[in-house]
């Protein structure tokens, strides 16, 4: 089978476009997918849902899509920092042949409603672009961090030694290129100066994959890196679509893997106006026995009303709250709310929260950014620490704690968060690129741009009918 490039109407007249999006089995990324694969929904085309077996989403959440479960081998309920490159590989090793079998056998069948126009693929699940070339598919590179991964994915040391695709060493070495007063090679370096031969392995792969591919599409709004998109696009030729947020683009439908505690929700309705410090770390970030205890103390001490989401078994082989001070309670009285898991796009746009403390996931900073909220921010691992400095560094919509966790500084961070002048600028900050991120929404505005070019490029992928061999 071939696919050409032909005239976008006709292609939009005479047949349905079915696209097939391939999911990495993680929250922070399956969330970002389906709002993709929502969006794309609603601009016509018919969506076929391929993901691991292991964290499947719940399908009746998106009746109009086809789901796709892929074998994966792995039976773990739950994805920890500590398990996620062996699983990943796992899952590299194990999906790759069924999906393209799966994959054959969708084209073999030449549904004209619905007929297979390009793969859409996770980044990370990297190998899915290897299937679209071995089934002369077009494929498109989906990256739900920030734009900068991709440069900080290909800034790869040992290339000569292993034969890996890097970016010109200069870009890193040059101390001129800076974004605002944060040099690119700071940047970058957050990603880790020591990785692991895995690591490398899984970037250099993922880099190569993202060259390959007829273009990428990022969860980025233009204005957050528009001095880093020019500096991104110079190594990836292919086009690079920034049409974030793509939540503030797809209806709210649930794709959460644990359960949410609304609740919480009534609890907000009873605090003041912007006095409340959301404190959420993720899907997959673990703590110590001393640092709940640091968080907690810190919490209490810094005197303010406090949402803290506490993932079941997120510290050590404790099941929830065991752990805390037994006075805690007395302590906080009412002033704070403990809970499992939280809708967290509805608390942050409640009106009661004023700030959130958060582990600068990329799906979190731009829901912190779109209710205009300030941010806290306590990197855990990955990309986290370049989101950090964007935040903190050149955005200034937040402050950065220390790695290591006590609570004099906690409760100090806090106030100078919530309470002092310094954190008055940052909200003040904060609420205009809240206005900026609106904007690009608009018709005209980048993100909109961007998506209407996205859907004139998968319109223009005309597949040709197989037959099996």
């Amino acid at each position: 089978m071939e696919f050409e490039i032909g005239h976008p109407v006709a292609m939009l007249e005479s047949e349905t476009c079915r696209l097939v999006l391939v999911l990495f089995p993680s929250q922070g990324h399956i969330n970002p997918m389906l709002q993709l694969a929502t969006i794309l929904n609603s601009r016509g085309f018919s969506i076929t849902i391929a993901h691991p077996e292991f964290n499947s989403p719940n399908p009746s959440n998106y009746p109009n899509f086809t789901f796709l479960p892929i074998p994966d081998g792995l039976s773990k309920s739950s994805l920890t920092v500590q398990d996620f490159h062996s699983t990943m590989l796992a899952i590299h090793r194990n999906c790759r042949e069924p999906l393209r079998r799966f994959i054959q056998q969708m084209l073999e069948q030449n549904d004209p409603q619905g007929r297979v126009a390009c793969i859409i693929y996770d980044a990370l699940m990297h190998f899915a672009q290897e299937v679209a070339a071995q089934l002369n598919l077009p494929s498109i590179n989906v990256r739900t961090s920030a734009a900068a991964s991709m440069l900080a994915f290909a800034a790869l040391p040992r290339a000569n030694e292993q034969g890996y695709i890097t970016f010109t060493d200069s870009l890193i070495q040059d101390e001129s290129l800076k974004l605002q007063s944060l040099n690119i090679r700071d940047l970058l370096i957050t990603m880790g100066e020591n990785p692991s031969d895995t690591v490398l392995e899984l970037r250099a792969a993922t880099t190569s994959a993202t060259r390959n591919s007829c273009a990428a599409i990022v969860n980025t709004i233009h204005f957050l890196e528009e001095e880093m998109l020019p500096k991104i696009q110079e190594y990836f030729h292919a086009p690079i679509y920034a049409i974030g947020p793509f939540h503030k683009l797809a209806p709210s439908s649930s794709s959460s893997l644990l359960k949410e505690d609304t609740g919480c929700i009534s609890w907000l309705d009873k605090q003041a106006s912007r006095s409340v410090l959301y404190v959420s770390f993720g899907s997959v970030a673990s703590m110590n026995e001393e640092q709940l205890l640091e968080t907690a103390m810190g919490l209490a001490m810094s005197e303010r009303p406090f949402l803290w989401v506490v993932r079941p078994s997120s510290v050590g082989c404790t099941e929830w709250l065991e752990l805390l001070p037994k006075g805690l309670q007395e302590i906080i009285g009412q002033r704070g709310c403990i809970v499992k898991w939280a809708p967290q796009k509805e608390v942050l746009a409640h009106g009661a929260v004023g700030g959130f403390w958060t582990h600068c996931g990329w799906n979190s900073t731009l829901e912190s950014i779109c209710e205009g909220v300030p941010m806290l921010c306590w990197p855990v691992f990955g990309d986290q620490g370049l989101d950090a400095k964007y935040i903190s560094h050149v955005w200034k919509i937040g402050l950065e704690l220390e790695a290591k966790l006590e609570r004099g500084k906690i409760a100090g961070a806090i106030r100078r968060l919530m309470v002092e002048e310094e954190g008055e600028e940052i909200r003040q900050q904060a609420q205009a690129f809240k206005e900026r991120a609106e904007r690009s929404l608009d018709m005209g505005g980048s993100t909109n741009t961007a998506l209407n070019e996205l859907v004139e490029l998968i319109l223009s992928f005309q597949p040709q009918h197989v037959t099996s061999d």
